[in-house]
């Protein structure tokens, strides 16, 4: 059973890293920055990190949990209450 959690945290890196970025895009990227669909669009980027940690670990719980805290996560970098470095190392303790 230990062995499966090294495998766990690098495919959650991976989806983090994906739906992080190539699945972001520069469209939702700028979008949840500023604009009239701000929220909109944060949430939207939020449910896809949720959905990846869904599919990686089977439970739409922790896809849930992790929708709400990467969408908390991602307003305050947008507020300027967190630099880039702490809202990485945010997502990763995520």
């Amino acid at each position: 059973m230990i062995e499966r959690y090294p495998m766990l945290a690098l495919l959650l890196l991976g989806a983090h890293w994906l739906c992080d970025y190539p699945l972001q895009g520069q469209f939702l990227s700028d979008a949840k920055q500023s604009g009239p669909l701000r929220v909109y669009h944060l949430i939207a980027h939020s449910g896809i990190q949720g959905a990846g940690v869904a599919v990686v670990t089977g439970n739409v719980w922790l896809g849930l949990l992790e929708w709400l805290a990467h969408t908390t996560i991602d307003e305050a970098k947008v507020r300027g209450k967190t630099t880039f470095s702490q809202d990485q190392a945010l997502h990763i303790a995520c």
